[in-house]
């Protein structure tokens, strides 16, 4: 290797002097044009939004969410589980407070997971087993 080419390195993700890597500003958020649709969606035909709103509610909604996986993350890892499922944002919603949001994200589940099982069957996935304490679904090929 010349001696150019290991003068040059490129970091993706700075790291920051603790070691932990530090986020780019824009990696901080949800994307913008995704919180504005939805936004958009809930007003009037003709209403306008301001960039300040856009951005105001997209903080607020990047960090609802961080704050919710947070908690759920942490019934995780005190569970000793690598992986946070549904259940464990409705727990994290119920013990946050938020239980009027976890009622109807409940429903929202349980349809969801309907809808996942009628897509597998029709591309010839079945269900094997189902864990009945979290109702993980794990799926097999058919043999065609």
């Amino acid at each position: 290797m010349s001696s150019s080419e290991s003068d040059v390195k490129v970091s993706l993700s700075p790291v920051n002097p603790q070691g932990l890597v530090e986020l780019r500003e824009q990696d901080k958020w949800l994307p913008i044009a995704n919180i504005a649709r939805i936004m958009k969606n809930a007003l009037p035909e003709h209403a306008k939004l301001s960039k300040e709103a856009k951005e105001c509610v997209q903080e607020c909604v990047s960090e609802f969410v961080a704050f919710i996986t947070s908690e759920a993350s942490e019934k995780c890892v005190m569970e000793k589980r690598k992986t946070v499922n549904g259940e464990d944002i409705l727990s994290a919603l119920n013990t946050l407070g938020f239980e009027n949001y976890a009622e109807v994200l409940k429903i929202y589940l349980a349809k969801y997971r309907i809808h996942q099982l009628s897509n597998n069957e029709s591309t010839n996935y079945s269900p094997s087993s189902c864990d009945d304490t979290t109702n993980d679904y794990t799926y097999d090929l058919l043999d065609s």
